[in-house]
């Protein structure tokens, strides 16, 4: 017996996260019986319906997508956008693992494993990050010791990063600077910078743990080899 989002989540339907959702709005049936209550238990063996959809296990893929600009990372969208499911060919229905921005391009995981994509959003688990960030203004090394020892945003200190200047402009007064993050808050590099009083211009996301973009340029994508998802899983579990 296993927690009924988690169970969802292994069928590859969408995140654990998302499964929350749709048991709380009452979407969620069990063997016929309506299912409300987050702590609720079952098989996998169980009929298990979400949104008028019967549950069948299907094969588990993983995709690394270069996300280009002018992208939502949702599987659908209300405002008729283009998200990054579209830009992938599978008869799987797979979701990103996290987001990037709409104006962030980079390295953006995508997969119907939900129990990877669960561990690699979780908190905890401290998953390396590495971002190409472009700012008005010029970096001082005081500003760059504020960002990597930790600076609060919405309250909460940062987990202290890794960063440097790579180049500076003097000209339009702007600043390119690699910042390695080990979490993934929502617009947090962008906050990062807004508190100490720099604008972030462009953002991309270089790596996603030990994953890079080579070979693929924006809108392009490749799906992980076995030894690529191994890999992953022993991120994770050597934490």
């Amino acid at each position: 017996m296993q927690r009924l989002q988690k169970i969802i989540a292994n069928f590859g339907f969408c995140s654990r996260r998302k499964a929350e959702e749709y048991i709380k709005k009452g979407k969620v049936f069990v063997n016929g019986q309506k299912i409300t209550e987050l702590g609720y238990q079952a098989k996998e063996s169980d009929e298990i319906m979400v949104d008028g959809v019967v549950l069948e296990k299907k094969q588990k893929e993983y995709v690394l997508l270069y996300k280009p600009r002018g992208i939502v990372s949702t599987v659908s969208d209300d405002k008729h956008r283009k998200t990054v499911v579209d830009l992938i060919q599978t008869q799987n229905r797979i979701y990103p693992v996290g987001r990037l921005d709409y104006d962030t391009t980079g390295a953006l995981l995508l997969t119907n494993d939900g129990e990877l994509a669960h561990a690699l959003m979780h908190p905890k688990f401290h998953i390396e990050k590495t971002y190409i960030v472009k700012v008005n203004g010029l970096v001082t090394p005081s500003m760059l010791k504020k960002i990597t020892h930790g600076i609060f945003i919405d309250g909460k200190r940062t987990i202290p990063a890794y960063g440097k200047v790579k180049k500076y402009d003097k000209k339009k007064n702007t600043s390119i600077v690699e910042l390695t993050i080990y979490e993934g808050r929502n617009h947090q590099v962008k906050k990062m910078f807004e508190a100490i009083g720099l604008k972030v211009l462009k953002l991309k996301r270089e790596t996603y743990s030990f994953l890079t973009l080579d070979g693929l340029k924006p809108g392009e994508y490749r799906f992980l080899t076995p030894k690529e998802v191994k890999k992953l899983y022993n991120e994770i579990k050597k934490q």
